[in-house]
């Protein structure tokens, strides 16, 4: 079971006890009536308000606080009431109640046909006091105290919100003062009141934010509105988006306005089925779903109204007894929508991150059971909120990070790989240990996972975990993920999308979600995709230098590269003070720290483009810590091979083979190398030296020289020193140390190849010499006949006229080797007579 609840509140555990101590244990006997004691109110507080009927059947209402853990009788009806909808006020002054008078056979058959079935109250009760009647109708009417934001004073004054069957909301500003030991509402007349909302056939509140959404029918579709409550007491419209939503039912829905009792959902019924959920990133989400004509096909859609498209969803289902619930439950997660169908399946849907359906789970069988849930009345009051209704209980709501990772271990197909793995990194809170499972199961499925690379999507996915909680619109600007397109579908669903039109703002200096949303529909007007961070331009910088190809080599531009790189490795040191189990940073590697600059300055220059507010201490800050967080995960994911495969930090005895272990580790660094080299993503300095190190030991020789030739694996001067000083020249390993040096690059061959006193090493030092020597002749003439050079005690008579003319090119200036003082005519000479000596099988003196 992927969705873990944790009961915050039931009401036999938390008021059960609470009653049978007050007298009124009647109400916990569910025999005669299950709605005796339920739940009818969630207050932004916390404070939770429930009814029950007395041992008289008289109708009780009380209230429990989430933080103190204690109940508290609020009021008392001396008959046996249909409580429809109640709230008190953030003082526990006022009670709004709404209820059912009569039935309509009970109003036949008395002759009260006079009398309204609804009625609405407002109640005193500090203590209990005057009841005042607010509505006399035949329709339903929901009451809503508004509440102040946390921390406020309390005040003389409450709004109320009323919101009638008949299409309508209106709000009342009640005043009230405090006489002797009572409170009591000062105005004796009509309340003042303020027309919202009309001709809605749907509406939905949002206790925590104190927003409200509701819809009005427009010709051919509906229009969805949001009025937004202030502290100072005012309210205005802040959105209206349209939406291609078809209702045949124009009965008023509403959402969060009170919680009717399980025995009261008409399953079966035709009415509008939707929910709107909001993100802290500045997501909103219009889900809906219309019963469906079809037997066994449920179909829902997805409104991203802040990314400009809808996705639709048709799910075939299994066959189950027509009894069962056949309504889709919409959850919000914050990061994700769930779509629940109890017994079916369970739809997660990134919010962030809609437009690739790989990074959405949708899970079918024992992954989508719910265990604690029952198949009746489930909805989300809050966000990772669930209530449910039937049993009167709230469920605290998170993603059990165990079952992600048995769901991401099991998973065969790459589409639920991405979306567990995605879900762990970005969504769950990522430990060490749920990190180092990752790690493990990406060292165990690079080869299983065909069309996309479990390495780069974890260094990427978890860089933009790390960084984007840093500055506001840093996600709109670093990349979430390798992929550029999915082509894939989501076996059980079919998806369809639409591109929608974005919703309308209307708002001056508002803070919070409102700006975040602003922000994010900015995005989409001005192409999204565009905005991302790309590396395409910093490898064709990082190849034209690596390639000796700018002048500016030498240039400040480049100093500025280079110390860019040093800042990098001096912000990770700050990290990582202790030993670390690889042996990584321990060397200098001009392409890393080249690449290392490189990615902080064209990095640091696109964050300047779209956070010019944020400022360039705080920009410099970002860059460093992305880059550095980069060389770290590398370094985590070899550090936790390392362990898992239990090698230590000193494998550099080339004398031996590798282990089986090691070449499981050699495979998981080439791994590494790919992908990195796909993002053009800098390495730890040392990881060439070690990816080398294990191949000399682990790979035949032919299968090494391949890896080095297609640029698999990188010689380093650290490694190649210590191949040429440890190795002794037997004929194998003369033939490997011959291998790699003729492989050198030729400023790293200067430097590596005094390291190896051998005839074969001499000989190729003097050949690269002589060859070097007439290259930079050029065209010169020489001043002299050769016959007049400087006599050579040797009688070889093609050597001696060899070595007087390279004596003759060193007379004029020209010495390649001016850093090796030992390589010159002279060396060629006794290179040349050693070697000559060798292949005669003479010895030389």
């Amino acid at each position: 079971m992927l969705l873990h609840l944790a009961a915050e509140f039931d009401l036999q555990r938390d008021v059960g006890p609470w009653l049978a101590e007050q007298g009124w244990a009647a109400a916990l006997d569910t025999s005669e009536n299950s709605s005796a004691l339920h739940v009818v109110n969630v207050e932004r507080n916390g404070k939770i308000i429930y009814t029950w009927k007395g041992n008289q059947r008289e109708t009780h209402i009380g209230l429990y606080d989430l933080q103190t853990k204690e109940n508290e009788h609020l009021y008392m009806f001396e008959r046996d009431l249909r409580i429809i909808s109640c709230s008190v006020n953030s003082e526990r002054t006022l009670l709004a109640v709404s209820f059912r008078q009569y039935t309509e056979e009970e109003r036949v058959s008395r002759l009260l046909q006079s009398v309204s079935k609804y009625l609405t109250l407002l109640i005193e009760i500090h203590p209990v006091n005057n009841v005042r009647v607010l509505k006399a109708v035949d329709s339903c009417v929901r009451v809503q105290f508004l509440y102040p934001v946390e921390g406020r004073n309390a005040s003389t004054e409450s709004r109320l919100l009323l919101v009638s069957e008949d299409k309508y909301i209106e709000q009342f500003d009640i005043c009230v003062v405090a006489e002797e030991h009572k409170v009591v509402i000062q105005n004796s007349g009509q309340l003042p009141r303020a027309r919202v909302a009309d001709d809605l056939i749907w509406a939905q509140w949002d206790m925590t934010e104190q927003r409200l959404f509701y819809i009005v029918p427009k010709e051919s579709r509906c229009t969805l509105k949001c009025v937004q409550f202030y502290p100072d007491e005012n309210f205005n419209s802040i959105l209206e988006s349209h939406l291609d939503i078809s209702v045949t039912d124009t009965r008023v829905k509403l959402v969060n306005f009170g919680y009717d009792d399980c025995q009261d959902q008409d399953v079966t019924s035709k009415s509008l089925n939707l929910r709107v959920f909001t993100s802290n990133a500045g997501g909103l989400c219009v889900c809906c779903s219309l019963a469906s004509d079809i037997p066994d096909v449920v179909t829902y859609s997805i409104y991203f109204l802040h990314k400009g498209y809808s996705k639709t969803f048709t799910v075939s289902l299994e066959r189950t007894a027509s009894h069962q619930l056949k309504e889709v439950a919409f959850l919000n997660l914050d990061y994700y929508v769930a779509a629940y169908l109890p017994g079916q399946f369970l739809h997660l849907l990134n919010i962030q991150h809609p437009d690739l359906l790989c990074y959405s789970l949708f899970l079918t069988g024992e992954d989508a059971r719910i265990d604690t849930l029952q198949n009746g009345s489930i909805q989300s009051p809050l966000m990772s909120t669930i209530l449910d209704g039937c049993v009167g209980r709230i469920y605290a709501v998170s993603i059990s990070d165990s079952a992600l990772l048995e769901f991401l271990q099991k998973s065969k197909r790459d589409s639920e790989r991405l979306a567990a793995l995605h879900c762990a990194l970005l969504c769950v809170r990522s430990t060490a240990d749920l990190e180092m499972k990752i790690i493990w199961w990406i060292s165990e499925n690079l080869s299983t996972c065909h069309s996309f690379d479990p390495i780069q999507e974890f260094i990427v996915a978890s860089l933009y975990s790390r960084m984007c909680s840093e500055t506001h619109n840093l996600d709109k600007l670093l990349p979430y993920t390798s992929l550029l397109d999915w082509i894939g579908v989501i076996p059980g669903a079919v998806c369809t999308t639409d591109i929608i039109s974005l919703p309308v703002l209307e708002f001056q200096n508002s803070k919070g979600f409102w700006e975040k949303l602003n922000s994010n529909l900015e995005s989409v007007k001005y192409a999204e995709p565009h905005l991302h961070y790309h590396s395409n331009v910093l490898r064709r910088e990082w190849q034209n230098l690596s390639e000796e190809k700018e002048e500016r080599r030498t240039t400040t531009y480049l100093r500025n590269i280079f110390e860019n790189a040093k800042k990098v490795l001096s912000h990770l040191d700050t990290w990582d003070s202790e030993e670390r189990l690889v042996p990584l940073f321990q060397e200098e590697d001009y392409q890393q720290q080249l690449l290392m600059g490189l990615m902080v300055a064209q990095l640091k220059d696109h964050l300047m483009r779209h956070l010019q507010y944020v400022g360039k201490k705080k920009i410099d800050q970002i860059v460093l810590d992305y880059v550095a967080n980069l060389l770290n995960l590398v370094h985590r994911i070899m550090k936790e091979v390392w362990k898992r495969y239990q090698l230590h930090s000193c494998i550099f005895c080339f004398d031996e083979r590798g282990s089986a272990a090691e070449f499981a580790v050699f495979h998981i660094m080439s791994r590494i190398l790919e992908a990195t080299n796909g993002m053009c993503m800098p390495l730890p300095p040392g990881f060439h030296t070690l990816h080398l190190g294990l191949g000399v030991r682990c790979l035949p020789l032919h299968t090494l020289l391949h890896y080095i030739d297609n640029g698999v694996l990188h010689l380093t001067e650290t490694c190649v020193k210590k191949l040429l000083k440890d190795l002794d020249d037997t004929e194998k390993n003369e033939k490997l140390k011959f291998s790699i040096v003729t492989r050198l690059p030729e400023a790293l061959g200067q430097k590596v190849r005094q390291f190896w006193n051998h005839p074969i090493n001499a000989s190729f030092i003097a050949r690269k010499y002589v060859k070097l020597l007439l290259e930079k002749l050029g065209s010169r003439q020489c001043s002299r006949p050769i016959s007049e050079r400087l006599p050579v005690p040797v009688e070889f008579l093609p050597l001696n006229y060899l070595t007087n003319m390279l004596a003759e090119i060193e007379n004029q200036g020209v010495h390649p080797y001016e850093k090796q003082d030992h390589v010159n005519v002279r060396f060629v000479e006794e290179a040349a007579l050693k070697h000559t000596m060798m292949l005669l099988g003479l010895k030389y003196s």
